[in-house]
């Protein structure tokens, strides 16, 4: 993976912008019928540390009941704008267009398409018949950084290739209201939706290097995070012992991952990781030793954007290349299974 080179960095959210006082208001009214379970949590509003977020329905029509077929109707119709913005975007900054892509990777978790994103709007934006196809399901918040690693180790084995890495999560679509879950009540005060796109190959400078990645999968530990399949839709499976898991589990595991990678914690100047929100954030940097407020970028994101699960991971990348990316910089991404997805990138 060392010859393959991050040439482009892209991201996408939809228009509707909703306030984090307009999300609280609108979900008291929304949980109307289990004010007990709302009137209990919704502090998390005030305490996750989002200004707004972007969802892909008018704020209306969370206040409905839906169920499986509505939903991923809307799934389908705002991914498909949302990965045909976000990838034309990356493309065009690479410098290509197109008909120059090689192989595609997408990654996408909130919703069904049958056939893949890809294919349905690859025609549209001229991306080639003879197209590589990678759709990747399953893989939560930590796709961001898996998905771009997968990418990559496909480009890096086809010299001269370029791949299209795209991600889309529509996350906002999975609120429920007939659940007696506090679970639905925290989803409702975090998720956001959005998307992110980059282009890989070797050979070119690019934004930077990438060095190699690593996962790490903790057994039995299935019910921390995911997605539960019931009939109104996605139900979401948020454990509140995941900060506390963090904060115990992720320098061990961070620490192999760079011995694999043969690298030490100090050699990396920066860890760019995926804010799952303000308790997550604070338990990476306890875990890692870092001062308290080092993921600067992560709060920022987490404030403009909420957690839009796996784009955005890319959305902190972004805004660290525009600040100037260190000599060495470790991505990292929580996801279903428990894992942790890392990937290393080097300044060109």
């Amino acid at each position: 993976m060392h010859s393959c080179r991050l040439l482009s960095l892209a991201t996408a959210v939809p228009p509707n912008r909703i306030t984090q006082a307009e999300a609280k208001a609108a979900a008291r009214r929304a949980f109307g019928g289990k004010a007990a379970l709302f009137d209990r949590l919704s502090g998390v509003f005030d305490n996750a540390g989002i200004d707004h977020r972007h969802i892909v329905a008018a704020p209306a029509w969370y206040e409905e009941g839906h169920g499986w077929a509505d939903r991923n109707a809307v799934y389908l119709q705002a991914a498909e704008q949302l990965f045909e913005e976000a990838a034309a975007a990356a493309i065009a900054k690479a410098g290509l267009v197109p008909n120059d892509i090689d192989g595609v990777v997408s990654v996408s978790t909130t919703g069904i398409a049958t056939p893949s994103l890809e294919a349905r709007v690859g025609p549209r934006m001229g991306l080639r018949p003879d197209i590589r196809r990678v759709p990747l399901f399953g893989l939560g918040c930590a796709g961001g950084v898996s998905g771009l690693a997968t990418a990559a180790r496909l480009a890096g084995a086809e010299p001269g290739s370029r791949w299209l890495f795209v991600t889309v999560e529509t996350c906002s679509i999975s609120i429920r209201l007939d659940s007696d879950d506090p679970a639905a009540v925290v989803a409702t005060a975090l998720f956001g939706d959005g998307a992110a796109a980059a282009v890989v190959g070797n050979g070119e400078p690019g934004l930077a290097r990438i060095g190699g990645s690593a996962e790490k999968l903790w057994p039995h530990t299935q019910r921390i995070m995911g997605w539960d399949i019931e009939d109104p839709g996605l139900a979401v499976v948020f454990d509140r012992a995941i900060p506390p898991f963090i904060e115990r589990e992720l320098r061990p595991a961070l620490d192999a991952m760079l011995r694999e990678l043969g690298l030490e914690r100090g050699d990396v100047a920066r860890f760019c990781c995926h804010p799952g929100g303000v308790k997550v954030i604070d338990a990476i940097e306890a875990a890692l030793e870092l001062p308290q407020g080092e993921l600067d970028l992560e709060r920022d994101v987490l404030r403009d954007f909420g957690n839009m699960s796996a784009p955005t991971v890319l959305f902190v990348l972004d805004r660290l290349l525009a600040r100037g990316i260190p000599e060495r910089v470790l991505m990292t991404a929580f996801g279903p299974g428990f894992t942790c997805a890392g990937l290393l990138l080097e300044a060109p």
